[in-house]
C-alpha cells in the first residue's frame, strides 16, 4: 500500500470515526413528546444522566435556532446541544438536558419593534415557549432535579428565546447563556440577578452584535455582573466557540439560584 493510500485509508477512518460518535451522542437523546391539556403538542428530545437516585441533578433546557425547526424531532440536535452529550460532559457535569422542537413557521420568543427601533416583548408567550415551561414544570414533579440548578441556553431564535425566558420568569432559572440573541433591555432589571454568560460574533451579519451588547449595558446600569464575550471575526456560528468552551460549561454547572 503506497503512502497516499494509507493517508486517505486513514482520513476514511477519521470520518467514519466522527460519524460514528455523533451517531452514539445523538442515540443518548430519547425522543418524547409532551402534550398539553389542550391537546397541543411539542416535540423534545431528553438526555438522562446515570441516575442515582440518592441525588439530583441539574436541568439544562437548551433552545434551537429557526433553521431548526419542524417536526422530525432530530434537527435541533445539529448544534450546541451534542456538548452537553460527550463522555466528559456527562462525566464531569452530569444533568437531565432538554432539547424541544419548535414547529416550523412559530418561534420562541414573542418580541416585536417599538416605534424607536428596540424591541418589545409582548404580554404573552408564543404557545411553544408556554408548552416549554409546563414541559420543564412537570419534568420537575417527576424526575430528579434540582431545582436550584435550572439553566437555560439557546442559539440565534433560541438566543431571543432564552432571553424571552428569562425575561418572562425572572426568578426560575439559576443561570442563562444567550447565543447571538436579543431581548427587551427594559425588563433588564427584572434578571439583572441571575447570572448571565452572553456570546456573540463580533461580524454577525444575521443577529447584529449591538442587540447583546445593549442587553449587557442595561444589565450592567440595573446592577447586573452579566458575562460578555463578543468573538472577533465570528460571524453568526458563535455558538460554535461558546458551546465548546469548557470554561463556559464548568461555570455554568456551578451556579446556583439562591
Amino acid at each position: 500500500m503506497s503512502r497516499i493510500t494509507k493517508i486517505i485509508a486513514l482520513s476514511g477512518l477519521i470520518l467514519i470515526s466522527g460519524f460514528s460518535l455523533q451517531a452514539q451522542q445523538t442515540n443518548r437523546f430519547d425522543k418524547k413528546v409532551f402534550t398539553d391539556s389542550q391537546g397541543h403538542s411539542l416535540l423534545y428530545r431528553i438526555l438522562s444522566p446515570d441516575y442515582n437516585l440518592s441525588r439530583k441533578y441539574p436541568l439544562v433546557i437548551f433552545l434551537h435556532g429557526s433553521g431548526e425547526r419542524g417536526n422530525d424531532n432530530t434537527a435541533q440536535l445539529k448544534w450546541g446541544v451534542m456538548q452537553f452529550a460527550t463522555d466528559r460532559a456527562m462525566s464531569e457535569h452530569p444533568a437531565i438536558v432538554i432539547a424541544p422542537q419548535c414547529p416550523a413557521g412559530q418561534t420562541w420568543a414573542n418580541l416585536r419593534p417599538d416605534k424607536n427601533g428596540k424591541m418589545e416583548m409582548s404580554a404573552q408567550p408564543t404557545l411553544p415557549m408556554k408548552l416549554v415551561m409546563e414541559l420543564v414544570k412537570k419534568l420537575i414533579k417527576v424526575l430528579p432535579v434540582d431545582t436550584t440548578r435550572i439553566y437555560i441556553t439557546g442559539l440565534s431564535m433560541g438566543g431571543f428565546g432564552t432571553y424571552d425566558a428569562i425575561e418572562r420568569y425572572p426568578n426560575f432559572f439559576a443561570a442563562a447563556v444567550p447565543v447571538c440573541g436579543g431581548g427587551d433591555v427594559s425588563k433588564a432589571p427584572l434578571f439583572a440577578h441571575m447570572p448571565l454568560w452572553i456570546f456573540h460574533g463580533a461580524d454577525d451579519p444575521v443577529v447584529p452584535v449591538q442587540f447583546d451588547y445593549n442587553m449587557a449595558q442595561a444589565l450592567i446600569k440595573a446592577g447586573g455582573h452579566p458575562g460578555l464575550t463578543i468573538l472577533p471575526g465570528v460571524g453568526h456560528f458563535s455558538w460554535v466557540a461558546a458551546y465548546s468552551d469548557q470554561l463556559m460549561m464548568n461555570w455554568l454547572f456551578d451556579q446556583r439560584k439562591k
